[in-house]
């Protein structure tokens, strides 16, 4: 009889084993404490919870004994940080001056609150941390109200609430606006509720699923189909410290060279090079300001990597040349696959080296490609990023100064690359599953270095496609194979809005669409239009299709494109300041209105989610190519129609009638915005007077202004110019400061450009009277094709107070 009840209670154990594949983390069974780090036993796992800085902790989980630490993406040490570390019976508490951890013990659950005793995020009670098979998943309690934003490369809408995502890099060619995964891995995301904000990043690169109330009702989570559980908790008040602290732990974007911010021109495929000089050629006759020419896959023999197809440029050096003596600069298309031909060189030393990715029996994986059957640098090992740097070398020998990195997911023909591929991961050896998502972001790196290394102290520009977490450090990148459609240019707004709330500030989208021609010339107008307030702005068409330059769709759209290209190159030293922030915070260059109005529901809107600013100062409305009106949302405070200088009260939406010669764009009270004379390439000088748009304004403003020679690394030796500009309503002042840096400004005078104010505002330098003028300035030109009625199209102008002054390098105190 006893036999039968211990039998029936094994089968019972055994039968309640095999219903739950479901393991839980189960209860803290030993915490060991020291300095920052609590180091914590479960009764299924090993965890450690770190410290990182007052704003950060780290959380580590994993059924094993933890490895040791090892990252691509996060470059940071943990900070010496004042901290209270304490236990009883029931919890650990972990406090510093800007949040609390609690870790229950029975069961294991993390709760995080503010200083005000407000819990910010918590484990949903009973599901904490748990695995199914190698899959681990961290649960939370989903708060009333709260929202998701970033998640990087993603389409969906700005609040992320009741959608679920996947991160495994992929081929996509032609995706919808609503395809996941995408191209690239950012497993970073900002969560939002009851006034507060935090920000969760996990940094693992398995494939990853974050579901944010997707099926449920009950819970957000994230988690990996493999290894551990390693997530970061970043905590601050203001959501754009919580990219700030983000990028501190991925890093930040380096200076790119000023030509890469200009306008670039490329399409599949431009050849011989008398059509690449053509086009250049006739970018400069329609004076259309450009400073890039990109060529696609036809530049290479047979497709063959570190070569020239000798018939259609059989003089690359001279045509790099010609092009540099016409202002623009090239840039040129690198796949990761090698062709498998024994009588090629690189192929020949990377065989020999053994530097490509391998299977298990240590022969080297092969996938077909546009060459053909291909072996693949493993660029998660030195030997191979050595190996890449030395080949990178073939391109700044022929006058290349920018390599765009595609098909680098790894994207192979039938998009399946097998598990079994062993990645050699800096010596830890790991799996496809493990090292696929992280191929793109080493790609970038060894070809940043390669050609850092190569172009002697002049600064290279990296395109990719695909990266993840930290691949800010490298590369710009950009959303990949879109296409001509409405959709897509209004779902590029979101992707790179959303890549730049996850620490990427060098965004870009193919103008025009790439896949397809535009329906109409509004299209093309709109999205002309539209670029020229992104970060990386280039025209990008594909093969056996129209072309795509601006001139192809008539003289009207040429007028349109002009003038918002001239536009662009106005703002250089806007935009290059803006750059400058983002190397220095980490902030973004196009800016979601959810950095600076997280708490605003209207943002959030369907009608407004894909407004965004452009640095602090100019907030634009995007607007598809069939609307004759839209809705416009402005956050609170005032605004300043930027053609006009009307004066709108934000805090409510309103609808505006739309000209398909002028895209809305408002600039911020109090805002200050540098700008130049026009040129038609970054390499030729502006005047020597730098244009300062001050907007008279209810709150203080202060802007850093920024200047270097846009093509080299000196300004890490010293050799720079900065001064931060402030407003100050208060006080009636406008102050330059003393000018930082060892480098002479290229403007000599500065012409103070005074929006809002009237002549009753008497202006004073350093307490002197200021002489000052009444003018009338344009930012756009008149459109010179005739419209149906014969008459030339108005364009608005603004009423504008001007006082020059001396570009003197001590402060500068203007009173009004």
């Amino acid at each position: 009889m006893k036999k039968n009840i211990l039998w029936l209670l094994m089968t019972a154990c055994s039968f309640a084993q095999a219903q739950n594949p479901v393991k839980n983390i189960g209860n803290i069974t030993s915490a060991d404490i020291s300095d920052q780090t609590v180091n914590i036993t479960t009764d299924n796992s090993f965890a450690s919870i770190i410290v990182y800085s007052p704003d950060i902790i780290r959380v580590r989980i994993d059924k094993q004994k933890l490895k040791a630490d090892f990252s691509y993406a996060v470059i940071s040490q943990p900070l010496k940080t004042t901290v209270n570390i304490s236990q009883n019976d029931s919890a650990i508490i972990i406090t510093t001056d800007s949040l609390k951890a609690t870790i229950a013990k029975s069961p294991f659950a993390i709760t995080f609150y503010n200083n005000a005793g407000e819990i910010i995020s918590q484990d949903e009670k009973g599901f904490s941390t748990s695995w199914v098979n190698e899959s681990v998943t961290a649960y939370k309690k989903m708060q009333d109200g709260e929202r998701f934003i970033g998640l990087g490369e993603k389409t969906g809408d700005l609040d992320r609430k009741g959608s679920g995502y996947t991160n495994w890099n992929s081929d996509v060619f032609g995706y919808s606006v609503g395809q996941d995964p995408l191209y690239s891995t950012i497993p970073f995301y900002i969560g939002i509720h009851h006034d507060m904000n935090y920000g969760i990043f996990l940094d693992n690169t398995y494939q990853s699923d974050f579901n944010f109330g997707a099926s449920n009702n009950r819970f957000s989570s994230f988690g990996a189909r493999g290894g551990e559980l390693n997530y970061y908790f970043i905590y601050h008040t203001h959501l754009a410290d919580i990219i700030t602290s983000y990028t501190s732990l991925t890093g930040r974007m380096k200076l790119p060279p000023m030509w890469s911010l200009g306008y670039q021109q490329c399409r599949y495929s431009y050849y011989p090079d008398t059509e690449v000089l053509r086009i250049a050629q006739t970018l400069r006759e329609k004076k259309i300001p450009a400073d890039g020419i990109t060529l696609d896959i036809h530049y290479m023999d047979q497709y063959q990597l570190f070569t020239w197809n000798k018939e259609r440029f059989p003089d690359p050096v001279s045509m790099t040349n010609k092009l540099k003596q016409m202002g623009f600069k090239t840039t040129v298309i690198v796949d990761p696959g090698i062709k498998v031909n024994p009588d090629a060189a690189a192929y020949k030393l990377g065989a020999k080296d053994s530097v490509f990715l391998k299977y298990p029996d240590n022969t080297f994986y092969t996938g077909a490609v546009w060459p053909g059957w291909c072996n693949f640098t493993d660029f998660t090992s030195e030997k191979g990023r050595a190996f890449w740097r030395g080949q990178v070398k073939f391109f700044a020998n022929n006058g290349v100064s920018g390599i765009w990195n595609d098909m680098n997911e790894i994207a192979t023909w039938g998009n399946k690359t097998p598990d079994n591929i062993i990645y050699d991961y800096d010596g830890r050896k790991a799996s496809n599953l493990e090292g696929h998502n992280v191929y793109a972001l080493e790609m970038a790196r060894s070809s940043y270095e390669g050609a850092k290394a190569a172009m002697n102290n002049e600064r290279p520009f990296v395109l990719t496609r695909s990266g993840y977490a930290g691949l800010q450090r490298y590369a710009a990148i950009w959303t990949g194979d879109n296409r001509t459609e409405d959709n897509h240019m209004i779902a590029g707004v979101r992707i790179i809005s959303s890549m730049g709330l996850s620490g990427v500030p060098f965004t870009g989208m193919d103008i025009g669409g790439f896949i397809g021609a535009p329906t109409s010339i509004g299209l093309y107008t709109r999205w002309i239009q539209l670029g020229a307030f992104l970060p990386y702005f280039r025209n990008h068409t594909v093969a056996n299709s129209k072309s795509s330059e601006p001139w192809t769709y008539g003289e009207e759209c040429t007028d349109i494109s002009r003038n918002y290209i001239n536009l662009r190159y106005k703002l250089m030293p806007y935009l290059y300041a803006t750059f400058y922030e983002a190397t220095q915070d980490g902030l973004p260059v196009v800016r979601s209105l959810a950095i600076d109005n997280a708490f605003d529901p209207k943002i959030y809107e369907q009608a407004f989610q894909n407004e965004f600013c452009l640095g602090k100062n100019l907030l634009i409305v995007p607007v598809e190519s069939n609307k004759d009106f839209t809705k416009v949302y402005l956050p609170k405070g005032t605004w300043y129609d930027l053609y006009a200088d009307s004066v709108e009260q934000g805090g409510k939406e309103t609808i505006i009638e739309l000209s398909t010669a002028k895209l809305p764009v408002y600039v911020k009270e109090s805002s200050i915005t540098p700008m130049q004379s026009l040129v038609q390439s970054t390499s030729i000088a502006p005047t020597d007077t730098l244009y300062l748009h001050i907007y008279k304004g209810n709150i203080s403003n202060t802007f850093v202004y920024y200047e270097d020679d846009g093509k080299s690394y000196d300004y890490e030796k010293g050799s720079f110019y900065k001064r931060n500009i402030s407003f100050d309503p208060q006080q009636k002042t406008i102050v330059l400061d003393k000018v930082e840096g060892q480098l002479v400004s290229k403007f000599k005078t500065i012409l103070l450009v005074l929006h809002g104010f009237d002549s009753n505002d008497k202006l004073t330098i350093n307490n002197a009277s200021l002489s000052t003028k009444n003018t009338t300035i344009s930012f756009l030109s008149p459109i010179t094709s005739f419209s149906a009625d014969g008459l030339i199209k108005p364009v608005d102008s603004c009423k504008v107070i001007t006082a020059a002054i001396k570009n003197d390098n001590g402060k500068i105190t203007i009173g009004f």
